[in-house]
């Protein structure tokens, strides 16, 4: 049972051990949506497409299907998993400009709902309880 806060709807600043968690493509080309948020506000780097960069943690999205997805946020969970001294901020990755519903990513996430340092959408959460 999920019984903690949800990602914000916009974030605009973070604490200094706080993680935005943002969808992006595999040549970190950050130009639209949560990905330019990340560039522009929270260390993103350009050409970067994974992983930990500043205050940010890039998961593909747009380079296939959810099976194409699922091992980067597998690699995601792990990763904070090593790190519960950061709190991660997960936007609700792959449902913008990437095209996928919530239902298709949020089970994504079924594996991070009791890891207190992974805090999700209100959306992912519903899926993933449902």
């Amino acid at each position: 049972m999920y019984n903690r806060e949800f990602t914000p709807a916009w974030i605009k600043d973070l604490k200094e051990n706080e993680i935005f968690v943002f969808g992006s493509n595999l040549g970190g080309f950050h130009g639209g949506g949560a990905a330019r948020v990340a560039l522009e506000q929270f260390g993103a780097v350009w050409g970067q497409g994974v992983g930990l960069q500043g205050q940010s943690y890039a998961i593909p999205t747009m380079h296939g299907g959810v099976d194409v997805i699922k091992p980067y946020v597998d690699e995601f969970i792990a990763f904070a998993r090593d790190h519960r001294e950061l709190k991660f901020l997960v936007t609700p990755i792959g449902c913008g400009i990437a095209g996928f519903a919530i239902e298709e990513i949020a089970p994504l996430f079924a594996a991070a709902i009791d890891d207190e340092n992974i805090i999700l959408p209100e959306s992912f959460v519903k899926v993933i309880e449902s």
